[in-house]
């Protein structure tokens, strides 16, 4: 029977946008996730229509003060509370928590000289607390935490000028945290710039000056690929014995029928998706993609010595989200999907979340080895988890059998893959706690083990309950993974 490795890192992955709050406490600044809001009267499967900004209303939102209608505003009270839910994290028996360095806690406006000394110390003890429960943090340095002050002034990393101001962001960090964190990330979902380039990269359509808007997301791509590597240089050279990663939105697609035209479709849906990683896994741009950019009239804006920083600074690992597959057709007719901000056909033969996230436990397995057999560098499952409503019980138990079957069937998939000869090195569930929903800015989206009682609109005592999942997890952790055959 397959099994997973000894020294497996078992975890859970959140990042600080959606669990700290404080969003304007001990001198942080706005990022460009303070200013998404909730929605509740646009379709939850509407993606587009939560992710619509200006450069009016991103002015507006930061002059709003308000936090009603801004869930990532008050989080979860991460901020105040970690030690409690750290706790609860090592009764779990996690090995690492995936987190995520929120930039304008360091530098609040990301042109300071001088970090902010309370957001320095702030991560200095969250990752002691840590530390203190045998839980390694694994890093991410940009989850969606960029400096609005830079959207404005820049249009974000359209704007080349912002490599140098992440550069001293990375900088700080390496020399502040290095001796305590041993895993890092770059750039969250790099790949989703092009899905929502305001969350992503702080691009806004009507501040991107003589060039097209597809232009300016390219640039604004290009130029965190060069920053990519410029920290994976900076990380080797800081930081002993660590490792950095890239990460990928992993989007698996299958053809909707053998149509050739439907396979034809197809590949160039899955090569497009794993071009990301391979800028970061190989150090260089794929032929196919430069040409099919420049036959879309697109250029990459090369200058100096990126092909070199770029080939030089291959990332140490893969790392991925996961949480559906989708299928494409050339035939415009067919019902699409929403699963995690994109769109495909729907597949007749997989059941869909209250989201219309479609479930693929199988896809795992493909993606896994389809990637180490690209690759053959290590992986890391950094994001996987079901998102739907939970239902407290009057005895405030939390019964949520869904969610252990959605994840049981997942694990099992991955342990397959290993005895396939996949080196997977780990694996961090999203939302180990309930947490605010990327999308849609809803917290009544759960993912958690651990139930937080608030709702969409803040309101709620914030107490924490552990979900019958909570155990399960516990159990999973503590065998290694040979729980979940029984």
């Amino acid at each position: 029977m397959s099994k997973f490795p000894d020294g497996f890192y078992w975890g859970g992955a959140i990042a600080a946008n959606q669990v700290e709050g404080s969003w304007n406490i001990d001198g942080k600044g706005a990022s460009v996730s303070d200013l998404m809001t909730f929605k509740p009267n646009i379709d939850v499967k509407n993606f587009a229509s939560h992710h619509q900004f200006t450069t009016e209303s991103v002015r507006d939102a930061i002059n709003d003060k308000s936090v009603e209608f801004y869930p990532k505003r008050r989080g979860i009270d991460f901020y105040t509370k970690y030690k409690g839910d750290i706790s609860l994290f090592a009764e779990m028996g996690f090995k690492v928590l995936r987190v995520s360095i929120a930039w304008t806690r360091i530098f609040p406006t990301g042109e300071e000289l001088v970090p902010n000394e309370a957001g320095i110390k702030f991560y200095h003890d969250l990752f002691d607390e840590l530390i203190n429960n045998d839980i390694m943090p694994l890093v991410t340095l940009h989850h969606y935490e960029m400096p609005a002050a830079l959207s404005l002034k820049y249009n974000g990393w359209q704007n080349r000028n912002v490599i140098s101001l992440f550069t001293r962001f990375c900088e700080t960090c390496f020399s502040e945290y290095g001796e305590k964190v041993k895993l890092w990330l770059t750039f969250n979902e790099i790949d989703s710039i092009i899905r929502h380039p305001f969350t992503t990269a702080g691009v806004l359509e009507d501040n991107c000056g003589n060039i097209s808007f597809e232009q300016a997301c390219y640039n604004a791509l290009h130029h965190q690929f060069v920053a990519s590597a410029i920290a994976t240089r900076l990380c080797h050279e800081m930081c002993a014995d660590a490792r950095i990663g890239c990460m990928l939105t992993k989007t698996m697609t299958y053809p909707y029928s053998s149509r050739p035209e439907d396979v034809a479709a197809t590949q160039v849906k899955n090569l497009t998706n794993m071009f990301y990683s391979d800028v970061q896994m190989f150090g260089r741009y794929p032929d196919m993609m430069i040409k099919m950019l420049d036959n879309k009239g697109i250029k990459i804006p090369f200058i100096g010595d990126d092909e070199q920083i770029l080939a030089s600074n291959p990332a140490d690992f893969l790392s991925f989200s996961y949480y559906m597959t989708r299928c494409e057709s050339d035939d415009p007719t067919l019902e699409r999907t929403p699963g995690n901000t994109t769109l495909g056909v729907k597949n007749p033969h997989l059941k869909s979340s209250e989201w219309g996230w479609q479930i693929d436990p199988i896809g795992l397995r493909v993606a896994l080895i389809e990637l180490y057999d690209r690759y053959r560098k290590p992986l890391f499952i950094v994001e996987n988890g079901l998102g739907t409503r939970d239902s407290v019980e009057p005895d405030g138990s939390i019964h949520d059998s869904y969610r252990v079957d959605y994840l049981r069937a997942h694990l099992k998939e991955a342990k397959k893959a290993i005895e396939q000869g996949v080196n997977l090195i780990g694996y961090t569930c999203w939302g180990p706690i309930d947490l605010i929903s990327a999308a849609n800015s809803q917290i009544t989206k759960r993912y958690g083990f651990i139930h937080v009682d608030l709702d969409d609109m803040g309101k709620g005592s914030g107490i924490r309950r552990k979900k019958d999942s909570f155990n399960w997890y516990k159990e999973v952790i503590r065998t290694n993974g040979e729980s979940l055959d029984h």
